[in-house]
């Protein structure tokens, strides 16, 4: 079952659901969702620095990226083709009965943006900034600024509580992330026989 907006805002009163700093319901609330908003720090590809990205043999994050952080009222301006991942502004909790599914905004969407390439789904227990895998479909470079509205965030009950929820695994590599991390595949390794 998806939460509606009543249901929503009963989870943030109970702070079942925390969202840090709190949102502004007024604008961010939708009918069964509520958007979060872009943060400050980006991580770019080093494309001239790193001739390939290999999950077998990755290099160092250092190398293989670099995080930005725009200043206040300063744009990132996202090139046609180009990929990066960056934040929300919102920190996000959610309790070990609930799972939440990112989703881009129309609005950006019409322009060619996309907010998450393939991760929308958020466990049970996750707790941390939501990264966002950006990308700019459009033939036009786009300007985002810190604080706006980016995404949405959608929340269903599960049957049953999880057992194992996100912040409780042993393999959770993105736990409470206050960056936008670099991709940890390489811990995932595959071993020749």
């Amino acid at each position: 079952m998806i939460l509606s907006d009543r249901d929503i805002k009963k989870a943030l009163k109970e702070k079942r659901i925390v969202i840090d700093p709190k949102p502004n319901l007024s604008v961010q609330l939708g009918s069964c969702s509520i958007d979060l908003r872009l943060g400050k720090k980006f991580r770019v590809f080093n494309h001239s620095k790193v001739a390939l990205i290999d999950p077998n043999n990755p290099c160092p994050t250092e190398d293989l990226m670099t995080e930005i952080a725009v200043k206040n009222g300063d744009p990132f301006i996202l090139q046609p083709g180009d990929f990066v991942l960056a934040t929300t502004m919102e920190t996000v909790t959610i309790p070990d009965n609930l799972l939440a599914r990112l989703e881009g905004r129309s609005s950006l969407g019409r322009l060619g943006i996309v907010v998450h390439s393939t991760a929308s789904v958020f466990d049970p227990g996750w707790h941390g900034v939501a990264v966002l895998e950006l990308g700019n479909l459009g033939r036009m470079p786009v300007a985002l600024y810190a604080g706006m509205r980016i995404c949405s965030f959608t929340f269903e009950e599960l049957s049953t509580p999880a057992d194992e929820p996100y912040l409780k695994r042993k393999s959770a590599k993105y736990k409470n992330q206050s960056t936008p991390l670099a991709s940890k595949i390489h811990e995932e390794r595959v071993r020749k026989s």
